[in-house]
């Protein structure tokens, strides 16, 4: 797989072609002007589906609500008989990214085929357009657009849905979309809220949460104190505005959608959660808040297996910036591979 990195050229280019005040700005990522304007640079290639980083790997590209643009990418690899399914969120801080950046089709494809299972990665609405709670709307809309094929039976729809064990589904992501995942296991967990039935004959038996964006208005030490390089995914600076663009306005990091252990915030023991994996990195400045997020799930009585990659930072599943950063991968992999198929 090929590592991404930042092109300063890229950068240089729109401010070039820019003109106006700006509000917000993440470099060589995203620019908001005052006047309601968003760049986002192609620091990223996108990648037709067709594309193929294993051979035994099928891709395709599906329309979910063609009314606001919710697509997924679905990977269906090779390997024979019934599979889990695993619908995931991408990262990018709900800001940016792509189902179709090719990082995250390389990562996913390479993950159907180890881990042996279905994957539809949801091509969520971003922030600040669509603040949230939104992508945690389309990902409920996908499982339901999911649950619809399958009482349909749509011959279109046949060559992956005739594939999957339903009742082996689990929801997964990494960063904002762990966010998107986590959020979403809250709402089908609630005792007070129909989406836990409504998902059925879907059985949720699991969520992964690779790297999980939650914030806080209180810092946290390795926020604080963990030095970060210039090339790294995500620094306390670029998460606080992240939060900024993302969360509903005159909210402040201790909304749940940000902080799930803040006051105000759903009670974990009053929620209904599958097994929860918890994959954290040991130089990502969300470290500290990881660890807390398991303890408070582990208090509550939740099961959880928490990993912890050593030596790597945010986002290193998809960036592979190092050597390490690619053996890591591979642990990683077949870590979710055994909690997959457990």
């Amino acid at each position: 797989m090929a590592a991404i990195s930042f092109d300063p050229r890229v950068n240089l280019q729109m401010r070039k072609n820019s003109h106006g005040v700006i509000s917000e700005e993440i470099e060589g990522l995203i620019r908001v002007y005052r006047d309601g304007r968003i760049e986002r640079p192609p620091i990223v290639p996108n990648v037709p589906r067709n594309v193929a980083p294993v051979d035994d790997v099928t891709a395709k590209d599906v329309v979910i609500d063609k009314f606001t643009n919710l697509w997924a990418r679905i990977y269906v690899t090779k390997r024979s008989g019934i599979l889990p399914l695993l619908v995931y969120f991408h990262g990018g801080g709900f800001c940016v990214a792509s189902a179709a950046w090719i990082c995250y089709h390389e990562f996913l494809a390479n993950l159907a085929s180890k881990a042996g299972c279905i994957i539809v990665s949801v091509n969520y609405r971003l922030a600040p357009e669509n603040r949230l709670p939104t992508a945690y709307e389309d990902g409920i809309k996908t499982l339901m657009w999911v649950k619809q094929q399958t009482l349909n039976c749509s011959p279109e729809h046949n060559w992956w849905f005739s594939r999957c064990n339903f009742s082996s589904l689990f929801l997964a992501g990494d960063s904002a979309g762990a966010n998107i995942a986590y959020n979403m296991a809250t709402r089908l967990g609630s005792s007070n809220n129909p989406d836990c039935m409504i998902i059925k004959p879907l059985c949720l038996k699991g969520i992964i949460l690779i790297q999980p964006f939650f914030g806080g208005e209180a810092r946290t030490l390795s926020e604080k104190n963990m030095a970060q390089p210039a090339n790294s995914a995500l620094t306390l600076s670029a998460s606080d505005t992240y939060w900024l663009l993302s969360l509903p306005l005159g909210s402040t990091r201790d909304h749940p959608c940000c902080n799930p252990l803040a006051n105000g915030a759903s009670k974990l023991r009053d929620q209904r959660f599958p097994a929860t994996m918890v994959c954290i990195s040991e130089m990502d400045i969300l470290k500290d808040r990881n660890l807390e997020f398991c303890a408070a799930l582990v208090n509550a009585g939740k099961r959880v297996e928490k990993m912890i990659y050593k030596g790597v930072g945010h986002a290193f599943q998809v960036l592979l910036n190092s050597h390490l950063s690619q053996i890591r991968v591979q642990e990683m992999v077949s870590h979710l591979n055994a909690f997959i198929h457990r």
